[in-house]
């Protein structure tokens, strides 16, 4: 008989004919993927007798700090899941007090799809095994992390944090990795993606339930590098604990979720935990922008060997003689006592740091210089990141993701550079977030604008005009006019433009909705101003 290891904890002996029954019991155990393994097995004979070992509860909690056990600690699990609605056979269920609802309210739920037992933060008075820890969110991704075989350390993953720019410099690593022949995936506010495979999600970092099994099917499928997204918010919540990080990347820090972090200190150290996780005798590295002031918080923070990378401060990784362009950006970087020159085709400064940034960390990675280089000037722009729609107009229209006060000003700032008219703003911001962020984006909207339109995006439960009336008093010394409608918006902006002039639409760049009250309605910046320009008879 031939053994053949499918993953850790799981072992498939060959022998002769039973693959339906075999197929059967591994559906219903883990979903599909494990099902897959034995079909591609069956090739080599038929099969006999297949044994299928998975951790055991007691195999598990053997990981953890401080547990306390109830029932049957020899039971095994094949899964976990933080939503009920998900439990399969063999599954573990953890209920995480949410912010709205309690995952324990869910776990006779969970029982009855047939959870094979509860992470629990209190015992519940059900006949099921269950593991007690003191915050089942901040360790669910560690029994994650050990049911699926810790994937994260059987490839390279590459964290990338900041309020801006995270987006952008997570495809620029995952396309020089691909041009070093390199089978990559990624993890963002775009989705997942494993190669060209598309899957979607619904956070920039998903749950740590949902990251462990993404990594996972990336190993399966011999994705060497991934990189990933890492929002404040994951970082605080716990979500990429169990994550073995090769190396992390900061971009910059400026005023965002502060509605959740209550202040910029706790947002900083929010970030800084990406870094304070990794280890200093090991293999990994930072890649942490210099000109930032938050720089040299983050590097007293850092457990780890780092790298800056900077325009205007001292650093490693240093980029002189900037040429801003319509067409992009071009630069020479001195390092390590090189000098390359970069040319990437997106305008602006803040695309110097992006550029500048993925750089670092190629080289710190150990590829050649032109593979990085030819990565960055061939790259194609990522959706909704100062994306240029062109249809024979003859002024510009550019849609962009800038949701931040900082974000639209580095947008409105490389606007300016390359218009030679005016520059038309279309704005609004996000509901149930940071209120005190809305005047500061009016004022950097003003201040950067010829004229503004304040707009609706994404209102959630509050009442459009109220979010309006918050941006309002930022808004001085400029021309501007109040439109709640965003598709009226986009077409007022279009109408109203000269040749030569700019219009920037922000705040929702690649999004496809609008979330209005509770409700996600399907609406994409691009295909607005695609449909204004066509009544307006350019069609090209």
């Amino acid at each position: 008989m031939n053994k053949i290891e499918c993953r850790p904890k799981i072992l498939i002996v060959l022998g002769l004919p039973m693959l339906k029954t075999v197929y059967n019991r591994i559906r219903n155990i883990r979903k599909k993927v494990f099902a897959k393994n034995i079909l591609r097995l069956t090739s080599w004979g038929k099969v006999k007798y297949v044994s299928i070992k998975f951790p055991t509860l007691r195999d598990i909690a053997e990981k953890l700090p401080d547990v306390q056990i109830i029932g049957d600690m020899e039971v095994e699990v094949s899964g976990i899941s933080h939503d009920s609605r998900e439990i399969v056979p063999g599954d573990i269920y953890a209920c995480i007090p949410g912010f709205k609802v309690d995952g324990h309210d869910f776990a006779v739920a969970a029982q009855k799809a047939g959870a094979a037992a509860l992470l629990v933060e209190r015992f519940l008075k059900l006949d099921i095994p269950q593991l007690k820890v003191e915050s089942t969110r901040q360790t669910v991704g560690r029994v994650a992390a050990e049911i699926y075989g810790y994937p994260s350390r059987r490839l390279k993953l590459i964290g990338v944090t900041g309020t801006n720019g995270k987006t952008t410099v997570t495809h620029l690593v995952e396309r020089i990795a691909r041009l070093a022949e390199e089978k990559t995936g990624m993890i963002g506010t775009l989705g997942a993606k494993i190669m060209e495979q598309e899957i979607p999600c619904q956070h920039t970092t998903p749950e740590s339930t949902d990251i462990q099994k993404l990594l996972h099917k990336m190993v399966e499928q011999k994705v060497r590098i991934a990189v990933m997204e890492v929002s404040s918010h994951a970082l605080d919540l716990g979500r990429v604990n169990g994550c073995f990080f090769q190396a992390g990347i900061f971009t910059n820090l400026s005023q965002d979720h502060l509605d959740y972090h209550q202040d910029m200190q706790k947002y900083l150290q929010a970030k800084s935990l990406l870094f304070a996780g990794m280890k200093q005798d090991s293999k990994q590295f930072a890649v942490l922008n210099a000109d930032d002031p938050s720089c040299t918080y983050l590097q007293s923070q850092a457990a780890c060997r780092y790298v800056t990378y900077g325009v205007d401060s001292a650093a490693d990784y240093k980029a002189e003689e900037l040429e801003l362009t319509e067409r992009g950006v071009e630069f020479k970087v001195k390092y390590k006592g090189n000098e390359s020159t970069i040319f990437y085709p997106t305008p602006g400064k803040f695309s110097v740091y992006n550029a500048l940034a993925a750089f670092a960390w190629g080289i710190e990675a150990g590829y050649s210089n032109e593979i990085i280089t030819k990565a960055l000037r061939e790259t194609q722009g990522v959706p909704g990141r100062f994306e240029s729609i062109r249809k024979g107009q003859p002024f510009l229209v550019i849609v962009d993701y800038a949701h931040t006060p900082d974000g639209l000003v580095n947008v409105l700032s490389a606007a300016r550079e390359i218009s030679a008219g005016r520059i038309i703003t279309v704005f609004g911001c996000g509901g149930d977030r940071d209120r005190t962020k809305r005047p500061l984006m009016g004022r950097a909207a003003a201040e950067y604008s010829d004229f503004v339109i304040v707009t609706s995006d994404n209102p959630r439960t509050e009442d459009p005009q109220a979010i309006i009336e918050d941006i309002l008093p930022g808004i001085a010394k400029v021309d501007y006019k109040v439109i709640v409608d965003r598709r009226q918006a986009i077409v007022q902006a279009c109408s109203i433009a000269k040749p030569g002039d700019t219009i920037i639409i922000a705040g929702k760049g690649h999004e496809d909705y609008q979330i209005i009250g509770s409700e996600k309605i399907h609406f994409d910046d691009r295909e607005e101003v695609e449909k204004a320009l066509r009544g307006m008879g350019y069609v090209k």
